[in-house]
């Protein structure tokens, strides 16, 4: 069976002062069921893993570079989240692909190289409402799912995050159906393109999920977890996401 996840996305969101939402959030959860994970800025990572070790929390980055060194000013490599203390990291986020251009060829060597070193990748795939409008949405996550796995991903360090882009942080929540149907989707698609472990891979919704919506949203087929945005940013937000998840 998959992990359940609760996986927090701080996006550039925080500072050493933050720090102390994770021992509130520590203080409330203590159920190894469920995997707490906090993705908070590269500052905080060494700073976070220190707190969130002894409490059982996992921690990850938000992105890296797909090289393991080198002449690329401001990006960080998948070496160096993992020394810092991430066992994660985030890729292919639609605010990376549309801010910084990334295509699924770049999301794809981040994630071999993310997985090299010992990183869980979280790959996040996720339609335009355009594109949900003009019934694209099945093909558009399809095609980044196929066009950002490498050759010989391996499942036991894959996660798959659906977040259609027109929910994250918009209050707009697809209905369950939808949710049901994309995360569906991408269980049958894993099947013909991971070789091994493909049904244990924990597939993730993410996009505006709150804990009025937590409850509903994990009791739909194939949903393991939630990636989270601004909830994610306190203890009193994100807290009751994990109870939801915990008792799904």
């Amino acid at each position: 069976m998959p992990r359940k996840i609760a996986a927090g996305n701080w996006k550039m969101n925080g500072t050493s002062s933050d720090l102390v939402e994770l021992d509130k959030l520590a203080a409330a959860h203590a159920d190894p069921s469920v995997v707490m994970l906090i993705c908070p800025p590269a500052t905080l990572i060494e700073r976070a893993d220190r707190i969130c070790a002894a409490a059982g929390i996992a921690v990850g980055g938000q992105d890296c570079h797909a090289a393991a060194s080198g002449a690329h000013t401001g990006d960080t490599s998948a070496q160096m989240l993992w020394d810092a203390g991430a066992a994660y990291v985030i890729l292919g986020h639609s605010e990376r692909r549309a801010d910084h251009g990334e295509t699924d060829a770049d999301v794809s060597a981040k994630i071999a190289a993310a997985q090299a070193v010992g990183l869980t990748a979280i790959l996040c795939v996720g339609e335009s409402l355009a594109q949900r409008d003009a019934g694209q949405a099945l093909a558009v996550v399809g095609a980044q799912l196929r066009g950002s796995l490498p050759d010989g991903v391996a499942a036991d360090r894959l996660i798959v995050a659906y977040e259609p882009v027109w929910a994250i942080g918009t209050g707009k929540v697809p209905t369950l159906e939808q949710i049901g149907e994309v995360h569906g989707f991408l269980r049958a698609s894993l099947a013909d393109l991971v070789a091994e472990g493909a049904a244990d891979v924990p597939l993730l919704y993410g996009g505006s999920v709150k804990a009025a919506n937590a409850a509903d949203i994990f009791g739909v087929a194939d949903v393991d977890g939630a990636l989270v945005g601004g909830a994610s940013l306190t203890a009193a937000d994100f807290s009751p996401i994990v109870t939801a998840l915990q008792n799904a």
